[in-house]
């Protein structure tokens, strides 16, 4: 357990980020710009491999917190990068990362307090 409060601490900031570099911009804009685009498939690729080592304990005693789905966007960047479809990750950094980050703020929590 001691390792998995710094992943989900670096789940949130992963997600905090990719929302913060497509906040105003459209999809189009962040493909344009190479250091942006570079920087938000990074902070998913973190994501991703932060919610690979989340332990089976933590998942199953936080089922909210995202997986799955971030473990398989991660493998898509790192296997398939030259196809990626940023917009796929501008509407997932805008439509879906908050309520990912609340689920993993309460978890982190949850762990911080021993609740």
């Amino acid at each position: 357990m001691q390792r998995e409060l710094p992943l989900l601490r670096e789940m949130i900031d992963a997600a905090e980020q990719a929302q913060i570099l497509v906040a105003g911009r459209s999809a189009s804009d962040i493909d344009a710009d190479r250091r942006r685009r570079d920087a938000l498939l990074w902070n998913f690729t973190v994501l991703g491999e932060a919610a690979t080592l989340v332990s089976d304990e933590t998942g199953a005693r936080f089922p909210e917190i995202p997986r799955r789905s971030p473990a398989r966007l991660r493998n898509r960047i790192v296997h398939g990068y030259w196809s990626v479809d940023i917009g796929v990750l501008h509407t997932t950094a805008t439509d879906q990362l908050g309520a990912s980050v609340q689920m993993l703020r309460r978890a982190a929590t949850a762990l911080d307090t021993g609740e």
